[in-house]
Parts: structure tokens; sequence; C-alpha cells
């Protein structure tokens, strides 16, 4: 990967603010994945999240914990669709290194260390998005990279 997809992650603008919905995205190749979720992002807010605010107040009003609910649920929305509504496998990054390098593989010592999750309910796979949601939103956490590999994962290869 490049260094522009190796810094890339799922950033918020300020929370409160008229832009809280809106994700950060830079110039390049890992603006076409961020705004895909974008759009989950302000379905969720828009038709699914439960509040008293008109549809434009929805976008804005939102705090630090409720762009992580959105993106939880926009994450785990898009990989339920490229599972075909029957599984979500999530990729996230451990300590250990989980399968060694060949000859003809360049260790990026990331790659090796991830370790899948598999769901077959969607709720799950939500639940579990929120939970380690600072694994796709932190600074340095690769977050795109990894919502990537979730996307193959959870399509299969074969697909």
């Amino acid at each position: 990967f490049s260094w522009e997809w190796t810094k890339a992650y799922f950033r918020f603008r300020e929370p409160y603010s008229d832009l809280a919905y809106a994700l950060e995205a830079e110039k390049g190749g890992t603006r076409a994945i961020l705004m895909a979720v974008q759009a989950h992002i302000i379905k969720y807010l828009l038709f699914v999240r439960n509040t008293e605010y008109t549809h434009l107040e929805r976008l804005r009003r939102i705090s630090r914990q409720e762009q992580g609910e959105a993106l939880a649920a926009a994450l785990a929305d898009t990989l339920w669709a490229a599972g075909g509504g029957g599984r979500a496998v999530i990729c996230l990054v451990t300590t250990d290194v989980h399968f060694m390098p060949r000859r003809d593989y360049k260790a990026d010592n990331f790659t090796e260390r991830i370790q899948l999750f598999e769901f077959s309910k969607k709720a799950a796979a939500q639940e579990f998005f929120f939970d380690h949601i600072n694994c796709f939103k932190g600074e340095g956490s690769h977050g795109v990279i990894l919502f990537l590999y979730s996307l193959l994962f959870s399509r299969t290869l074969e697909r």
C-alpha cells in the first residue's frame, strides 16, 4: 500500500458542527471507499437513528459517540451487503503474526498480523464494530485498509 493508504482512517468533522456527519477525505484512492461509507452514514442518521430532530438537524446534532455509532452501523451495513446478506468478516490488526510470508510476498508488518472475525448476524457485526471502532477511526489505525480487507473477505475472493 502507498503512504496515502497507510495513513488513511475514518475521521469525522467536529461533533455538533454543520458537518458533524461528514467524513474527512484526502485526495486519492481512499476517497472512493470513504464516500461509499459516507452514504451509509447519512442513510443511518436520516432514516434509522431515532431522534426528535428534523432531517437537517439529524445530520448536524450528533456527538462523538453518535458519530461512532453511525460509523459502526455504516461499516456493518456495507460488509453485510458485500457478503450477500449472510455473513460479514471483520479484520483487525493484532500483535501476533498470523501467517509467515513466503519469498514471493513482501512483508509489510501489517497484513501478516490481521486476524479475521466472522459473523452470521448483522447486529452482531455492528456491535463488534462499535466495540472496536477506534481500530477504524483512530489515527495510525490503518482503518481504511482494514475495512478494504474486511470487504474482500466478506465478499470472498471467488465472488
